[in-house]
């Protein structure tokens, strides 16, 4: 029995050649790239908040609910926190105080399909790098990692 690899060299959006080998499970990313975990309850706005992740070059968890994440493994392999304001049971902001009184102090960035400024301003007060309103685009959510991560993604 013989097997053939092929061997694919894409370019990713930073810029870096990466090789892959095919068939692959469209996760191909850096060996050392960045962790950034998701959690939204909202099924497509994870799924989609995911992909965009994946395709600036980032490995991805997603959780549909703040509690999910924090009983998981990921909470101390992430590099940066996205996360939905308002979810049932634990809302973005506690998950941000029960990851601090944890000691975790990753990076957050905020998003929210139910924007105002007191809720902006409490969550920039407490730390978060960016608050994005729904729907954001990639460049956006680029612009805030790179705040996040620093400017070599």
């Amino acid at each position: 029995m013989s097997y053939v690899v092929f061997l694919n060299v894409r370019l990713l959006p930073c810029g870096v050649t990466w090789p892959c080998f095919e068939p692959h499970d469209g996760r191909d990313q850096l060996p050392d790239a960045a962790i950034v975990s998701i959690v939204d309850d909202d099924e497509s706005s994870r799924v989609g908040t995911s992909k965009l992740v994946r395709s600036l070059g980032f490995k991805d968890h997603d959780f549909a609910s703040a509690k999910a994440f924090l009983h998981s493994p990921q909470v101390t392999q992430t590099s940066c926190l996205i996360s939905d304001i308002q979810m049932p049971d634990m809302s973005g902001i506690q998950l941000l105080d029960a990851l601090r009184a944890r000691g975790h102090n990753m990076p957050i960035v905020f998003v929210t399909a139910y924007p105002s400024e007191a809720v902006r301003a409490e969550a920039m007060s407490r730390g978060a790098v960016c608050f994005l309103t729904k729907p954001f685009d990639g460049e956006t959510l680029k612009h805030c990692l790179e705040a996040a991560l620093g400017s070599g993604i």
